[in-house]
């Protein structure tokens, strides 16, 4: 449920403000500001929930590998490898959330 009430609001959210980053007017500077604040929004907004998925992601993992260390130590070496793998791949995602929310602000000139 909690789920779909996510999905629900950013769909919500893109539905309100698309009407806003597409609106068309007469003078150039004022549509170009508004492209430039969602850009600037959209941004930080995937960097932000970039962030929070991979914490929760990685959170749980480390949990998950003390809880089977505790249970087996001998078999802490291969939970540490495996571990720290997975952990690099977890990361990787929000270095590319990253990337792409420096791409937005750059393809707007608000960033470099």
């Amino acid at each position: 449920m909690k789920k779909l009430s996510v999905v629900l609001l950013v769909l919500m959210m893109m539905f309100v403000f698309a009407p806003i980053v597409f609106a068309e007017t007469g003078a150039e500077g004022a549509n170009a500001s508004s492209v430039k604040a969602m850009a600037a929004i959209g941004g930080g907004l995937a960097i932000g929930i970039a962030a929070l998925g991979t914490g929760i992601g990685q959170g749980i993992g480390l949990s998950k590998a003390c809880e089977g260390v505790a249970r087996n130590p001998g078999a802490s070496g291969k939970v540490m490898v495996i571990l720290i793998v997975g952990l690099g791949m977890i990361e990787s995602l929000c270095l590319y959330a990253f990337l792409l929310s420096l791409g937005m602000l750059k393809n707007q000139n608000l960033f470099f």
